[in-house]
């Protein structure tokens, strides 16, 4: 069997065609996705930045959202026409990893949409276990960024903000709003810190204060917002080696910098100001299913008003162009590639 998708197959170059696609099997689910999202990791790709990993042809798409076509055998808690989303993560169980509980980074984690074919197709099979229901009545354009409101309420689980704090976001980028408005939804006071001029009028459209890390003295003015005290937690989601100092030094006395952008090289801390402040440093990556599952209720009940970071919608056809208006394009946040108008359009 054979399905229209979108593939990677080298640097810069992405080929629509037809791929492999088998029925469900026993305990899967074949689903048709309706919409897919780009996000940072597929543009790493796209760049051939992570080749030794990714084996070519390579469909990608991990943020998504869709309808269950058909189950395999032995799937009872689905049927055909069910709205979905998958969180796109498989792990081996055995790992040491998964043994302490913490299959979300089993070591040898396959990444679904990186690892192995993901949504970019009109045709799809994934474990029955992957997917979580949507709720009626959620669009499923705006349900396609489930996925990445996941990475923000993980992040700040990671985070332990608690109502009250006051947190700054370095980075502004569809993450780096997500985390803020899981933030304030936590009920923390944020601050966004943003190079983009375009990216911190949507901040402000969302009510949320955004700053300019080269006009602004972000250190001075998270001192004159926190009293001197500085802020409680920093968030460091811009990828870039000023992001990391300006996240550490905003930190207060035990003050906790959560890691959340890839650093494609070691960055330089200043471990002098860890010490002396007794900063607390932690890692974010991915999620667990309970992170999706609260990323369903956010985005459905609209406390994350993710339509606003939609900026435009193209047919998976189109994938390639939508591609390239995401390169180095900071009026662009979140471009979602349509299946639904693929499929229309005769590509299956």
């Amino acid at each position: 069997m054979s399905t229209f998708a979108v593939s990677y197959t080298a640097a810069r170059t992405l080929t629509a065609g037809s791929a492999d696609t088998a029925p469900p099997g026993p305990g899967e689910v074949e689903i048709q996705p309706a919409y897919v999202g780009i996000c940072g990791t597929d543009l790493h790709i796209f760049h051939g930045h992570m080749d030794a990993r990714v084996k070519t042809p390579a469909v990608l798409g991990h943020e998504m959202s869709g309808r269950v076509l058909r189950v395999g055998p032995g799937v009872r808690a689905w049927q055909p026409g069910d709205a979905v989303t998958v969180m796109p993560l498989r792990w081996d169980g055995t790992c040491p990893a998964c043994r302490r509980g913490h299959q979300h980074v089993c070591q040898n984690l396959d990444f679904i949409g990186i690892d192995s074919p993901g949504a970019m197709q009109l045709r799809w099979t994934v474990p029955a276990e992957t997917l979580v229901a949507l709720p009626p009545g959620l669009p499923l354009d705006e349900a396609a960024l489930v996925e990445p409101t996941a990475v923000a309420v993980h992040d700040v689980a990671r985070a332990q903000v608690t109502d009250g704090e006051k947190v700054v976001v370095v980075g502004g980028g569809p993450v780096g709003v997500l985390i803020a408005l899981v933030a304030r939804a936590a009920g923390a006071d944020v601050r966004v810190v943003e190079l983009s001029s375009s990216r911190r009028r949507m901040a402000g459209g969302l009510g949320l204060t955004a700053w300019d890390p080269v006009a602004d003295d972000v250190p001075a003015l998270v001192s004159a917002w926190t009293e001197d005290a500085g802020a409680d937690v920093a968030f460091e989601v811009s990828g870039a080696a000023a992001g990391v100092t300006t996240a550490v030094d905003v930190l207060a006395v035990r003050g906790r910098l959560c890691q959340v952008a890839i650093h494609p090289v070691p960055r330089e801390v200043n471990l002098h100001r860890f010490f002396w402040r007794e900063i607390t440093l932690v890692g974010a990556r991915l999620y667990d299913r309970d992170d999706f599952e609260k990323a369903v209720a956010l985005v459905a009940d609209g406390t994350i008003p993710v339509k606003s970071l939609i900026s435009s919608v193209v047919p998976l056809t189109e994938a390639t162009a939508a591609f390239e208006a995401l390169e180095g394009r900071a009026d662009v946040m979140k471009i979602l590639l349509d299946c639904s108008a693929a499929a229309a359009g005769g590509a299956e």
